[in-house]
C-alpha cells in the first residue's frame, strides 16, 4: 500500500491519539488513549474495544502472519478492560472528571499455542506518543463493584493484565472511603511483570485496611512462587487479608487467565453443572458456601468473573 492510501485509511477509520505510553518492558505496557469524541461515563471494571488496520507495521520477533491482499484494508479489534493508575500524584486518588483519556494495560502476545496468530498486540506494542488508533464508543461490561456494600471484605485476584479492571475497581472504593478489608493480588511469572507493584506498595503505606500481593510462578517473588489456587487452598490468602473468607460478607473479583477461575459448565449431555479441569478459583470458593454469578440467568453470587481470553 501507498503512504497516500495509509493516510487515507487511518483518516477514515481512527477516531483516537496515543496521549501517553509507557513500556514496564519490551513486552508490557500502559498506554492512555484520548478519544476523538467525548469521553463517555462508565463503570470502573468495565471494557471497551481497540483496534488497528492491518496495514500498521507488527514489533519484531512475533509469529509470522499470513495475510490475503483483501485483509490489508481491514481493522483488528479486541476488548480491553479499562485500567486506571489509581494516584495522579503521591498520595493524591485521580479525580478522573479531569483525564480525557483512558488506560489500557496491555501484554504483547507473541505467539499462540493453538497457532492462531496474535494480530492486535503486535501492532499496540509498534505504536508511539501521538499515534493514531480505533477506539470503541461504548463503554460496557458486567464485571463491576457495584454489588460491594460499605464493610464488605473485599477480593481481586487476577493473571497478569487480568489486574487491569481490578485496578480501576480499587480506585473507585478507595476514593468512596470503603471500610472493610480489600486484598489484591496478581500472579505472573516474574516480578517484572507486576507493572502496577510500586503504585500498590504506595497504597498499602496508605490505607490500612489494603493489602497488595504479588505471585509468581517462575521466580521467587513478593510472597514466594506459587498460584491463585494456592494462596487460598494453603490459608495464606485469609492469613494476609487477616480475615476469613467469609461468604456472608465477602466478595470476590476473578479475572485473567480462565484456567485460574475455573468457570463452571453443563454438560452436553446430563444437563449436570459441572467444573473444568485443573481445579479453580471457583470450585474452591463454592466448597466453601460462595457463590458464582450467572450472568446468563441475570443471578448474582459473590465470586465475579472476567476472563481474558
Amino acid at each position: 500500500m501507498t503512504p497516500e492510501e495509509i493516510a487515507e485509511l487511518r483518516a477514515k477509520r481512527y477516531n483516537g491519539t496515543v496521549v501517553y505510553l509507557h513500556k514496564i518492558h519490551p513486552d508490557l505496557m500502559v498506554l492512555r488513549i484520548k478519544p476523538d469524541f467525548p469521553r463517555p461515563n462508565y463503570l470502573p471494571g468495565q471494557y471497551c474495544t481497540l483496534g488497528l488496520g492491518y496495514w500498521e507495521p507488527r514489533v519484531e520477533g512475533c509469529q509470522a502472519e499470513p495475510l490475503k491482499p483483501e485483509d490489508l484494508t481491514k481493522v483488528v479489534r479486541r476488548s480491553y478492560s479499562i485500567s486506571n493508575s489509581i494516584y495522579s500524584e503521591p498520595g493524591i486518588l485521580r479525580d478522573m472528571s479531569q483525564d480525557d483519556w483512558i488506560e489500557f494495560y496491555v501484554v504483547l502476545v507473541r505467539e499462540n499455542p493453538d497457532g492462531r496468530v496474535p494480530a492486535l498486540t503486535p501492532r499496540l506494542f509498534a505504536l508511539q506518543e501521538g499515534d493514531r488508533l480505533a477506539i470503541g464508543e461504548k463503554i460496557t461490561g458486567h464485571f463491576t463493584d457495584e454489588p460491594v456494600k460499605p464493610g464488605d471484605t473485599v477480593v481481586f485476584l487476577g493473571t497478569g493484565t487480568g489486574e487491569a479492571p481490578h485496578n480501576s475497581m480499587l480506585w473507585d472504593l478507595l476514593r468512596r472511603g470503603h471500610t472493610g478489608k480489600i486484598l489484591s493480588a496478581c500472579c505472573v511469572r516474574y516480578q517484572k511483570d507486576l507493572g502496577y507493584l510500586e503504585t500498590h506498595q504506595k497504597l498499602m503505606a496508605q490505607y490500612p485496611n489494603y493489602k497488595y500481593l504479588g505471585l509468581t510462578t517462575r521466580e521467587p517473588g513478593t510472597t514466594g512462587k506459587k498460584y491463585i489456587q494456592d494462596l487460598i487452598t494453603s490459608g495464606e490468602l485469609e492469613n494476609e487479608l487477616g480475615a476469613s473468607l467469609d461468604p456472608a460478607n465477602t466478595h470476590v473479583f476473578l479475572c485473567g487467565n480462565p484456567k485460574m477461575i475455573g468457570v463452571p459448565y453443563k454438560d452436553k449431555e446430563t444437563g449436570a453443572r459441572r467444573f473444568p479441569e485443573p481445579l479453580g478459583v471457583i470450585e474452591i470458593l463454592e466448597r466453601r458456601g460462595f457463590q458464582a454469578d450467572n450472568n446468563a440467568a441475570k443471578f448474582k453470587g459473590n465470586v465475579h468473573f472476567e476472563e481474558y481470553w
